[in-house]
């Protein structure tokens, strides 16, 4: 079982999914806003490791999706002044482990990681049923317009 650190966006229906998964294979999940973090380019980048800079970013941020920052086309340099100013703009979760560092729920790459079995016979199906959504980005409830999802400030309206 592990100490997972999970910076995430408050309030965010998938950062609860992630964590409930977590939860239920067993792992203690240590949570923290990504958007009140003091990050400093240095800590931030370690997160990254050998993405490319486009991975870097949360594709459901207003700015990336109106066309304003366009991942593609940012150095390493500017992404991380982007996301310091702008933490929205940074995919999310951010977890850590002990030393190791990852951004997003890739749930094959955290299973062999860090396992993402439950311990609990009664979880299996939910964890399953978790495991089989995605749980990349920010999910969107039925019946809500897409347009009406994300407040002005680009954050969730549904908590």
């Amino acid at each position: 079982m592990a100490r997972v650190i999970f910076y995430e966006k408050p309030g965010c229906k998938n950062g609860t999914r992630q964590k409930v998964l977590l939860t239920a294979a067993g792992h203690e999940v240590v949570a923290y806003s990504l958007l009140t973090e003091p990050w400093t380019a240095e800590r931030l980048r370690s997160f990254f490791g050998d993405r490319s800079v486009a991975e870097w970013f949360n594709r459901s941020a207003p700015r990336v999706k109106s066309g304003e920052v366009v991942p593609e086309n940012t150095d390493e340099q500017t992404a991380l002044l982007l996301m310091l100013k702008e933490p929205l703009l940074i995919r999310r979760p951010l977890l850590e482990v002990g030393d190791r560092r990852e951004v997003g729920f890739d749930v094959e790459k955290i299973d062999a990681w860090i396992g993402l079995k439950p311990v609990d016979e009664s979880f299996q199906e939910m964890s399953e049923n978790l495991m089989s959504k995605d749980l990349q980005g920010c999910a969107h409830g039925n019946g809500h317009h897409h347009d009406n999802h994300h407040n002005h400030k680009g954050g969730c309206n549904h908590h």
